[in-house]
């Protein structure tokens, strides 16, 4: 388990002197709009590409406001149960209604959605596009050329993932029943992807958007007819668990007004994960840069300067 501690911007418990010569304790607080409350927070993340820039992104911007956050690199199922059983606090990787419904089913009663962060993101298997004669998920039944050519095999994410119970859902529900799904990581399968792809060899993967393998790969996603990948696509959220409102009155409100859309994880993931750059050093850069956007995300929550 990686885990990052981003310090906040000076104290928030510490007296402060008044321009009367008085001495206040955590003035913070008193400030105009909601109060800091908890001050130590915990962010679980999956290191997928969008989940690895919106979580720090949401961390720096918290920090900004007077928090100190933990991010702690998790499979799926540990980051949906720690903020289930309240050993973390938040994270913004809840793709719903298709995608993690085994996951908000188990623990609904113990999290709350904040925010709807991006409106889009759909899910399928996916194929380089010089695959020209598999374009739906029915293709794959009973193809004995194409299966031969990938051993029956569907290279896989990490096996907590949801779109690996979506895939192991299609691949019955499709009678797909030579066919195979293997688990490695995001990273082994993009390994393998674009070691296929150099040869132009084929391979079938589950993929999602957004995600920057997009913008230097041309691949198609396979038509699912019986939307078992959630037909148009999921929303993905913002959960946390129940009580961080009353606990973190000023964190709540930064996750009820943080927001995403494709132009800004398109813009960033490529620079994490293709350019591998620090996805810290990436999202500060950002903030530096957009000033506008970062009041909007901010707009009445008191900064810590």
């Amino acid at each position: 388990m990686l885990s990052m501690l981003l310090a906040a911007c000076g104290g928030n418990s510490g007296e402060q002197e008044n321009t009367d010569g008085s001495n206040d304790e955590g003035s913070e607080q008193t400030s105009e709009g909601p109060e800091i409350g908890q001050e130590e927070l915990t962010q679980p993340y999956v290191a997928w590409a969008r989940e690895t820039v919106s979580t720090h992104m949401l961390g720096a911007l918290l920090e900004m406001v007077g928090y100190t956050v933990e991010l702690k690199q998790v499979e799926a199922g540990a980051m949906w149960s720690s903020v289930a059983d309240g050993s973390a606090d938040f994270h913004t990787s809840a793709w719903l209604p298709a995608t993690h419904a085994p996951y908000w089913e188990k623990y609904s009663e113990d999290i709350v959605k904040v925010k709807q962060v991006l409106d889009k993101a759909p899910l399928a298997l996916a194929v380089p596009s010089y695959m020209e004669d598999v374009n739906s998920m029915e293709d794959l039944k009973g193809n004995k050329e194409l299966g031969e050519s990938v051993d029956w095999t569907i290279t896989g994410i990490d096996p907590g993932a949801g779109i690996m119970q979506n895939t192991e859902e299609a691949i019955e529900a499709y009678g797909l029943d030579n066919w195979e799904l293997t688990s490695s990581s995001e990273a082994a399968m993009l390994t393998t992807l674009q070691a296929a792809a150099e040869n132009e060899e084929p391979i079938i993967v589950p993929m999602w958007k957004p995600h920057w393998i997009f913008g230097t790969m041309d691949l198609k996603m396979l038509e699912d007819p019986q939307e078992i990948y959630g037909g148009e696509g999921d929303q993905i959220f913002t959960v946390a668990r129940k009580g961080l409102e009353e606990d973190a009155p000023r964190a709540y409100k930064v996750l009820e007004q943080y927001d995403e859309t494709y132009e800004l994880v398109n813009k960033l993931m490529p620079k994490v994960h293709a350019e591998d750059q620090d996805p810290a050093k990436v999202v500060q850069e950002y903030i530096e840069n957009n000033p506008d956007q970062v009041d909007k995300w901010l707009e009445g929550i008191p900064r810590v300067e």
